[in-house]
């Protein structure tokens, strides 16, 4: 019934708003405007107001007078929750600040809405983050992360974005504003924002000021619009449907700076309009951001010397190859082999998809050489930062720099051959090349890292939060401990097997020898199972996933206790073939103590997911168990991933599927549990139809782990 009775007329508002504020107080000076505001309302809201006016008078009535006169505006712009959020708000700052607080709280009214609206529409980076990243890794030029941060703004290798955004009135809207800044950041890259340092250069020379920063990047934000106009229409037009809800147009900037829309507009016809444009203000653009040349800077000069390291490495071990020889050994450390000085060098190419207008192609003893992809993606990089392929890294590394000068260790990540065979607990594991369709040999070098132990603050959690799944656990578990059989006809028993006996009287009345197997006896069959759990430690599990991770290795080593099956738990993680990483959590010969509990606590996520070599790695620590029946149990969040973009795709599927034949014919069972929903797509190919499990809920993870186990031991 509220909602059918007719609104109340000015008048009568008045009259109830007397009735219910401070006399002194409300009439004439609140008690009129207000009513004129609610009598607009439908009765429903009319009531809301008067029924909340009444309650905050009793305890403030210059707070009660206050919300009367904007309660209207409020339901004008939020629904009835919304609006009595709003009111509990400055209410709760009366209470712990006072009066003023509170009435300011109340006359924010419209940005409080605008707030909730943020936040019902908003979209958070988090939430996202996987998408764009996958949306990155299809563009062209080098890999780049996604990290949050106050502004967009990119340091030439990694795009950062604002935690949240919520500036449109609908997530879908949102979540394109994101996209929209990370190609933005990345065209950046692309299209030579920061080539040659020439930025750098013109702030170092006084050319350009720190003022001009932000002129610079409105002009370079018209010239690559137009480079992306071109190169991805799709997203020029949601780029430009941003604009037009969130930027006001500018015809005079537009008409000044229509030169930097043509295909042959570079960086340097930005720097000269500057002058030009000094005394134009400076367009908004919704997805711009912010140059940050000092962040450029410090990672240029980085990635600069392990580049060139990188490049000339590569080439070496191209040569290498080519001739099908090592560098000599007798030869000096750094010392170039003189043969080969003049036998390479980089031809420029015609290709209107590249953001010069050329490409290279590498000649060697004249005559084109196709670059490996690792190869090809430093030469890209390069191109990126320099435009060219500058002289002096042409020269093949000698034999000594495969391992000198590399800044922060980083070329141990990356070079082609580092001569850590001889390195203590290093280990050589081939890796499979489908598209030669045999293995690279020795080609990934692996270590066994420790793993620092954390408090167990988080494993007492784990006990108190799944305290009830954990007892159920062991239920279970303790019935699979062994199986009594029973043997028959046997010399000894504790019991006579009645058949055998009425058979031997048989036997005896027609004449024949008795047989003396007239026993049975209960046989204990205990289980001999050895399994090695192998733990996904790439940083896309971060978060929730790496907490459920742990968690579910808590429960299960819980439970394994009380079953007394033999387990191992190693984490893993790599960054390129030169730095794959196992982690021993708890061998196989080490107790379920304290430090083990603490080394899972301590298990965090690292840097990508090369699979191959982490799983010949532990299948040879399963095989040397004597045990029957031996598990290989990966839990993972997604398929083989590396920052060397050759091992990403089919190439690293591929590997991983060898490794894990390979650990089959060893008599290794193994099995994949994920959280990837596209996990259907690639596991078959790699586990087989049967032997993997997708788990579409994380909190499920540790109950789906130990029912999985439960179901391949019992």
């Amino acid at each position: 019934m509220t909602a059918s009775l007719p609104p109340r007329t000015a008048a009568q508002l008045e009259e109830c708003l007397d009735a219910c504020l401070d006399a002194a107080l409300s009439p004439p000076r609140l008690a009129a405007g207000p009513a004129r505001e609610l009598a607009a309302l439908t009765r429903r809201e009319q009531d809301f107001v008067l029924h909340w006016a009444e309650v905050v008078a009793r305890d403030n009535a210059e707070l009660a007078c206050q919300f009367t006169v904007f309660a209207a505006q409020g339901l004008r712009l939020m629904n009835l929750e919304a609006v009595e959020s709003w009111l509990l708000q400055a209410m709760d700052l009366y209470d712990k600040k006072g009066q003023m607080p509170a009435i300011r709280a109340l006359r924010e009214v419209a940005e409080f809405a605008a707030s909730q609206r943020e936040q019902q529409a908003g979209v958070a980076l988090e939430e996202i983050t996987g998408v764009l990243e996958r949306f990155v890794c299809g563009l062209n030029g080098r890999a780049l992360g996604l990290a949050p941060a106050e502004a967009a703004f990119t340091d030439t290798e990694t795009i950062f974005l604002p935690p949240v955004l919520g500036r449109l009135p609908d997530k879908a809207a949102n979540f394109r504003l994101y996209k929209a800044m990370t190609v933005h950041q990345w065209a950046q890259n692309w299209y030579g924002t920061w080539r040659a340092g020439q930025v750098l250069e013109a702030l170092d020379t006084g050319r350009l000021g720190e003022d001009e920063l932000e002129r610079l990047h409105a002009l370079e934000s018209v010239r690559l619009d137009a480079c992306i106009a071109r190169a991805f229409p799709g997203l020029r037009r949601d780029m430009r449907a941003l604009r037009a809800a969130l930027d006001p147009p500018d015809p005079e900037w537009s008409s000044l700076t229509a030169r930097l829309q043509a295909p042959s507009a570079r960086l340097a016809d930005s720097l000269e309009l500057l002058a030009a444009t000094r005394g134009c203000p400076v367009p908004s653009c919704c997805y711009r951001g912010v140059l940050r040349p000092e962040a450029v800077r410090a990672r240029f000069a980085v990635r600069s010397a392990l580049e060139r390291e990188r490049f000339r490495i590569a080439v070496a071990t191209l040569i290498e190859d080519q001739d099908e020889a090592r560098p000599a050994a007798s030869r000096k450390a750094a010392e170039i082999p003189p043969e080969t000085r003049a036998r390479l060098r980089m031809q420029a190419l015609e290709d209107p998809e590249m953001p010069e207008g050329f490409r290279y192609r590498m000649l060697l003893d004249g005559k084109p050489v196709a670059p490996p992809e690792t190869l090809e993606s430093i030469i890209e990089s390069i191109l990126q930062d320099h435009g060219e392929i500058p002289p002096e890294y042409l020269v093949p590394a000698g034999p000594g720099q495969y391992r000198q000068n590399a800044p922060d260790g980083a070329a141990d990540r990356e070079s082609g051959w580092t001569h850590t065979a001889q390195e203590e607990g290093v280990f050589l594991y081939d890796e499979w090349d489908f598209r030669r369709q045999h293995h690279r040999k020795h080609w990934c070098v692996l270590r066994e890292q420790s793993i620092a132990p954390a408090p167990l603050d988080g494993y007492h959690q784990t006990l108190k939060n799944h305290g009830g799944l954990l007892h159920s656990l062991r239920r279970t578990f303790e019935a699979l401990r062994g199986d009594d059989r029973i043997l028959r006809r046997q010399t000894q028993g504790e019991e006579v097997d009645i058949d055998a006996l009425v058979e031997a009287r048989a036997d005896a009345h027609a004449g024949l020898e008795m047989s003396d197997r007239l026993f049975c006896r209960r046989q204990r069959d205990e289980r001999n199972v050895g399994v090695l759990f192998l733990v996904d430690m790439s940083g896309s599990t971060k978060g929730w996933i790496n907490q459920a991770e742990r968690e579910a290795l808590i429960l299960l080593s819980e439970v394994l206790e009380t079953l007394g099956d033999r387990f191992a738990i190693y984490g893993f993680s790599g960054w390129t073939r030169n730095r794959c990483e196992v982690y021993p959590v708890k061998e196989f010969d080490q107790p379920y103590d304290a430090a083990a509990r603490g080394r899972i606590c301590g298990i965090e996520p690292r840097d990508y997911t090369r699979m191959g070599a982490p799983i010949r790695h532990l299948s040879r620590r399963l095989k040397e168990q004597e045990v029957r029946t031996k598990l290989l149990i990966t839990l993972s969040d997604g398929k083989p991933d590396d920052y060397d973009p050759q091992y990403r795709g089919e190439y690293g599927i591929e590997d991983t599927r060898q490794a894990l034949l390979e650990a089959r014919l060893e008599g290794i069972h193994p099995f994949c549990i994920t959280i990837d929903e596209e996990g259907p797509d690639y596991l078959p190919r790699l586990y087989g139809a049967a032997n993997y499990t997708v788990v579409s809920d994380v909190s499920r993870l540790p109950a789906k782990v130990a029912e999985v186990y439960r179901k391949l031991t019992h």
